[in-house]
């Protein structure tokens, strides 16, 4: 074969791209990964920032990893290990009240009693509830959504998905619904009266959503972010040792193993169509030339960017051009010289707290306004930021004694107002964080050896994360399923014959969980 022909080419080397590459490869097709930057794995890179000090660079916990892909290719195999967080997650409230969460149903019901004894009676109802809806979207994951304007085959879809809702009890039906159309804290007003309660719950339905708490459409998001599982428990977030990297250089070993050609530093340029059908892509001079071409991109840069409007119907140009992105994210990586110490549990020695998900958004009226500070002047001034401590867990990530925190942070708008740019205004935005971090444990700035700061700009930049969006488009009902990327093309095609859609532009959506890729590969070996 020659050496620029091939089976499959898949442009972006993210997870997703890597994953539909492994699976078309262990199915005996020769396929080819390009990808534009000098590291394989997209958002989920593990990188040094600091001399002695490395950590994710942009995605940065694990919970969504698909059991299945895990298990398919072989990634445990290839050196893999997560470790469960000792505690999920560490709401600080005041100077000396706090929330720490558990998996442990008895221990969480001591934690919610110090707010609400009626909040704590109705813990168990809230998780069933959200667990029977978690494991009916658990059953779509890896399943190519119904396409209405498809012929027999979406018929049997159809048909799959009424049994999928009728196993349901009709109680349950209706929770389906409310958590695809309400607002997170409308769900959560039905089970909860204590505000930090809420707030721990509702954070959930904030990350990578541009949108309060109290935005119609949220509590999907909510969900979004508790369908996955970690070494079997589901609900459960995890730290992969070495970082992020570690999952997706796990599966570049895999894809190495069956064969893949992964080419790298390469930007790809243009898709090319011939007669209405992919036929290969290319940079610059170069040109590689397939059977089939998947993209790993968000929609919106696909076909903004590499594929000529001469190729598209006018409908699907327009519609993408409406399609939404803006995750609102900022993203820092700070090197510490101690741990961060809290008003509420002060101390520099480890602690559970520093093993979770540190959530400094106390209220969903915090969240709130940070939300509409962003609306009006660009960024939070109070932001929400979630802080995590991986190298509590994993001592290669920085040197004895020190340590590396993420830093997740809402709400950032990725279009500044008044012609404002974010290469203007990140160094500002990033105090207005640590600001908001030292409110909590007052140590933090002062133990600040580096950072490394991502506005929206630079997440777009780095990753091709289009307006910063982590998720490749917003998980709001118009852009899920049968809708994402747009009505007619959920099923991981385009309206270019033998052009797929296999990143989190496509179902079931954003986070690291392989799902996507795992679904476009199967469409694509159905279409060859």
């Amino acid at each position: 074969m020659s050496s620029n022909r091939y089976d499959v080419i898949i442009v972006g080397g993210g997870h997703n791209g890597l994953v539909c590459a492994c699976y078309l490869a262990q199915a005996g097709k020769h396929v080819l990964v390009i990808e534009r930057r000098s590291i394989v794995g997209g958002a989920a890179v593990t990188e040094e920032f600091y001399p002695g000090f490395k950590n994710s660079t942009a995605s940065y916990t694990v919970s969504l990893l698909n059991p299945k892909v895990i298990e398919d290719l072989g990634l445990y195999d290839h050196g893999l290990r997560i470790l469960n967080r000792p505690r999920p997650n560490f709401l600080p409230v005041g100077d000396d009240q706090y929330l720490l969460s558990s998996s442990n149903l008895t221990e969480m019901t001591g934690e919610v009693t110090k707010f609400s004894s009626n909040d704590a009676q109705a813990l168990p109802k809230y998780y069933e509830m959200l667990e029977n809806v978690a494991e009916f979207l658990r059953a779509l994951l890896l399943e190519t959504p119904l396409n209405p304007e498809g012929g027999f085959r979406e018929i049997i879809k159809g048909l799959k998905l009424y049994g999928l809702m009728r196993k349901l009890k009709a109680s349950e039906r209706r929770d389906v619904i409310d958590l695809f159309t309400k607002s997170a804290l409308e769900l959560l007003d039905d089970y909860f009266e204590s505000d930090e309660v809420k707030a721990l719950f509702a954070f959930d339905s904030v990350v990578g959503n541009y949108a309060a708490p109290d935005t119609p459409g949220s509590a999907y998001v909510l969900l979004h972010h508790v369908f996955g599982e970690v070494n079997g428990e589901k609900g459960a977030w995890g730290h992969a040792i070495g970082g992020m990297g570690a999952i997706t250089q796990a599966m570049l070993k895999e894809a190495q193993r069956l064969g893949v050609d992964v080419k790298t530093d390469v930007a790809v340029d243009k898709i090319l169509v011939d007669n209405g059908r992919a036929i290969g892509v290319s940079s610059g001079e170069d040109c590689w030339y397939a059977k089939a071409v998947a993209s790993n991109l968000n929609p919106k840069l696909l076909f903004t960017e590499l594929v000529d409007d001469s190729h598209l119907p006018s409908s699907f140009i327009d519609a993408i051009r409406r399609y939404r992105c803006g995750s609102a994210t900022f993203r820092m990586n700070v090197a510490l010289s101690e741990l961060p110490s809290f008003k509420c549990l002060p101390g520099t020695d480890l602690q559970p707290h520093h093993q979770s998900g540190i959530i400094m958004a106390p209220s969903p009226e915090y969240m709130r306004r940070a939300y509409f500070d962003a609306k009006s002047f660009g960024w939070s001034k109070s932001p929400i930021v979630e802080m995590l401590i991986p190298s509590t867990v994993d001592d290669s990530l920085a040197p004895d004694g020190q340590h590396v925190a993420s830093l997740f942070c809402q709400h950032f708008d990725p279009q500044l107002p008044n012609g404002r740019s974010w290469d203007d205004c990140r160094e500002e935005a990033a105090q207005a964080i640590i600001r908001t971090v030292d409110q909590f444990a007052p140590n933090f700035s002062q133990s600040i050896i580096a950072t490394q700061v991502h506005s929206p700009l630079d997440l777009e930049r780095k990753f091709g994360l289009v307006d910063g969006d982590i998720m490749h488009g917003s998980l709001g009902l118009d852009q899920l399923y049968m809708n994402r990327p747009v009505y007619g093309y959920g099923d991981y095609r385009t309206p270019i014959e033998m052009l797929f859609i296999c990143g989190s532009g496509a179902h079931p959506g954003g986070g690291v969980t392989g799902a996507p890729g795992h679904n476009a590969a199967q469409a694509i070996l159905r279409a060859l």
